[in-house]
């Protein structure tokens, strides 16, 4: 059985740029996105819940979101969640109902946000260099085991980085496009 398996590594890069695409689809550009609300976490029934779990977030117009809260004696402990997420945001209440307006993002804060963009896109190039990196070491593995010879090896590490490259690429055009988005260029 050969410890080199080309499909599980382009599995693992593949989850490396889908954990970007969901890890800045959270970075707020302006519009309303229910996205924006997946970190928060609500205090309810004497644990830590997802908001998504005590409420519905829904975005009824480009710079609005609403969360429906389901049970009426939640709905403090969900505005002082939002409240405190550190997402910016100041919850309007209206019966069970929370009303977020989004506000402007200014010029300093869409540098933060372009930072924090590459931030993200760096942890998941360097995830995805490490998927590489097991790889070469299966195949030495292999190679060793003499599952197959030195040229087959070379074939397969030549696959691999291509593989990384193409990657890598995805990675950073994903990175791009949400800092264009950011910064509204």
């Amino acid at each position: 059985m050969p410890a080199y398996d080309k499909a599980d590594l382009q599995r693992r890069m593949t989850g490396a740029v889908d954990a970007l695409k969901h890890d800045l689809g959270g970075l707020r550009t302006g519009r309303a996105s229910t996205m924006l609300l997946d970190p928060v976490t609500v205090t309810v029934y004497g644990s830590q819940m997802p908001l998504n779990q005590v409420a519905t977030v829904s975005a009824p117009e480009p710079r609005m979101l609403s969360v429906q809260v389901w049970d009426k004696t939640n709905v403090g402990p969900v505005d002082k969640a939002i409240r405190s997420a550190g997402l910016g945001l100041n919850p309007i209440t209206d019966g069970q109902t929370l009303r977020l307006p989004i506000p402007d993002l200014t010029e300093e804060r869409r540098k933060e946000l372009a930072k924090l963009a590459n931030q993200y896109a760096e942890k998941a190039r360097i995830a995805v260099r490490n998927v590489r990196r097991d790889g070469m070491d299966s195949l030495k593995v292999d190679e060793k085991k003499n599952v197959f010879g030195e040229d087959e090896r070379k074939r397969h590490e030549t696959d691999l980085q291509k593989l990384t490259d193409t990657t890598i690429a995805d990675l950073d055009a994903t990175a791009s496009a949400k800092e264009k988005e950011i910064l509204g260029k």
